[in-house]
């Protein structure tokens, strides 16, 4: 699993690409909760740009609900962003497309 972040004016932006499986959601988990520490710093929201990942287990949806909280705490937002078509496929069998605000850009 690779991992970057950017900034904008209006949010913080984390792009996972690769798997998120057993072997790497801890690092994704770790990753996570430094950007969304770093968004609450700049006073900004979160987004997770969901465009470069191939796979998603049920670990790493776990990872999502555990960053959500961890927004929550800092009270910033949190936005999954342009999921591919498999990773739309993953949140909408497990209703995570549900619970989780969804956007499919991130203008």
């Amino acid at each position: 699993m690779g991992w970057s972040t950017q900034q904008t004016e209006k949010r913080f932006i984390g792009l996972p690409t690769g798997r998120i499986d057993e072997k790497s959601w801890e690092v994704l988990l770790g990753n996570l909760k430094r950007a969304i520490a770093d968004a609450a710093a700049a006073k900004l929201d979160f987004a997770l740009d969901l465009s470069g990942v191939d796979y998603m287990s049920s670990r790493g949806l776990r990872v999502l609900t555990l960053a959500r909280r961890e927004a929550e705490t800092h009270k910033i937002g949190f936005t999954l962003a342009k999921p591919n078509e498999r990773m739309r496929e993953i949140l909408a069998i497990s209703r995570y497309d549900k619970i989780f605000k969804i956007e499919d850009s991130l203008d």
